[in-house]
């Protein structure tokens, strides 16, 4: 009995040792877990203009682009996801930087360095492409509101929906209620669920999506054109550099001598924001156009005619709430990108002419810049009167601004590579590289949509 006392004292210290190390082990998991819930909300917090211009990127024009994309080709031209992805984000982090380093937004710089001409040439083509792209994205959210109401007409809810885009834009500052819309464009993330609860070949599917296959077709060339369009927009590149720009103002630089400059911390962090944003924009590309080839292409569905044919694509994951799901993803998209499209296309004309511009005044402050989101928010209602088929106008934008962001690109990449203008934030040899490259893809393939047309 002595003996085994002794034993137990003599393994005393071993046994507590080890159930000390066995306890802190377990109280330094729980505190890593804590941390990394903790480093995953302050990540979430600190994106901003970056995470909201990539989830207005898939606004509805986007989504109806990239289903078609899927369901005409399959996993073909799926590559074009990761291709444009570091492309997009260079540009969009170029953009960033302007806005940054000088304090004004990228019509108020082209303004500065180039002939007026050239300034107002690019704004009108912004005017118009953007109220065209309202329109789409108005008719697209009550096309697919018709799909869980259909006794509403579509004339009352393109009102409603119009009417109620222009309260938020008016009487709502955007950065209060995009944070809440931001979750509800998450709902697009139902995509990346519907994919992969199919049967889908991965071995085809990562062959397609990094090796290119293209048959340089008229409707191959038209839907390229369009997929980089919807994806790098020129109303994207306006409003992220002015965003940039309110983000100094709402901390007090009210002045662009304040505003001027900035610091290699503050630029680590907007690339962060750019990256997360985009990543997460070309992620929900990726797999729709993965989806609908699963769902669509397979069975023969090639052409999207209507929005129910859009919706099929989340029927694996969604089943009996696939309207539901669809219909909150294009109009969460919806109410978010429409005020960045009526909004960069104002903050353009606003710099060009010297308005009071910024979505953090009020109305009565800054009248010529809300009368600007409102006429291009009005002409977007009156298109959809005309009524053109909802899903071909949605292509159709995205061709057009497949058309005009070559035009914008030179004057961004011209801007952010002078050291006149950026100082030692211009651009290095590889973010030039990469800017010049997705310049002369975009004027190739839109060189090419214009040639087939006439052919």
């Amino acid at each position: 009995m002595t003996k085994k006392i002794l034993k137990r004292v003599a393994e005393a210290p071993s046994i507590v040792l080890e159930k000390t190390i066995s306890t802190s082990r377990q109280i330094a998991r729980a505190v890593s877990s804590q941390k990394d819930v903790q480093r995953a909300k302050d990540y979430w917090r600190s994106l901003g203009p970056g995470l909201t211009t990539g989830a207005a990127d898939d606004d509805p024009s986007g989504i109806a682009t990239y289903s078609q994309a899927g369901a005409q080709y399959g996993f073909g031209l799926l590559w074009l996801a990761p291709f444009s992805f570091p492309l997009m984000a260079v540009v969009q982090e170029m953009c960033a930087r302007i806005g940054m380093v000088t304090g004004r937004g990228l019509a108020a710089n082209i303004r500065k360095y180039y002939p007026k001409w050239v300034l107002y040439l690019c704004t009108f083509l912004l005017f118009a492409a953007n109220s065209l792209n309202i329109g789409a994205d108005l008719g697209a959210m009550a096309k697919a509101t018709q799909l869980l109401a259909p006794h509403f007409s579509f004339n009352t809810l393109i009102l409603g929906f119009t009417i109620f885009s222009l309260a938020l834009q008016i009487f709502t500052s955007y950065d209060k209620y995009a944070k809440y819309l931001k979750w509800l464009a998450l709902i697009l993330l139902t995509y990346v669920f519907s994919a992969l609860s199919t049967n889908l070949d991965l071995k085809e599917l990562l062959s397609k999506a990094f090796i290119p296959v293209i048959d340089f077709s008229k409707e191959q060339i038209f839907l390229v054109t369009a997929i980089l369009g919807t994806t790098i927009s020129p109303y994207l590149f306006f409003w992220q550099t002015s965003q940039e720009v309110e983000e100094e103002i709402l901390q007090g630089k009210l002045t662009i001598a304040l505003r001027k400059g900035t610091d290699d911390q503050a630029i680590k962090n907007m690339r962060t924001d750019v990256w997360s944003g985009m990543f997460l924009s070309n992620l929900v590309m990726f797999f729709i156009i993965a989806a609908c080839s699963v769902t669509l292409n397979v069975h023969g569905i090639t052409n999207i005619k209507t929005a129910a044919d859009a919706a099929e694509a989340l029927r694996p994951i969604a089943g009996d709430l696939t309207y539901l799901l669809f219909t909150a993803g294009i109009i969460g998209t919806g109410l978010l990108a429409i005020p960045v499209l009526a909004g960069s296309a104002s903050y353009a004309l606003s710099e060009s002419f010297g308005w009071k511009y910024g979505l953090y005044r009020k109305l009565k402050e800054a009248n010529a810049f809300y009368g600007v989101i409102i006429i291009s928010t009005l002409i977007g209602l009156g298109i959809n009167f005309l009524h053109l088929d909802v899903v071909k106008v949605l292509i159709y934008t995205a061709i057009a601004n497949g058309l005009i962001a070559p035009i914008v690109l030179v004057l961004i990449i011209l801007l952010s590579s002078s050291k006149k203008v950026m100082g030692d934030k211009a651009n290095s040899p590889v973010s030039a590289f990469f800017g010049w490259l997705i310049t002369i893809i975009m004027m190739l393939t839109g060189a090419a949509t214009i040639y087939s047309i006439f052919v």
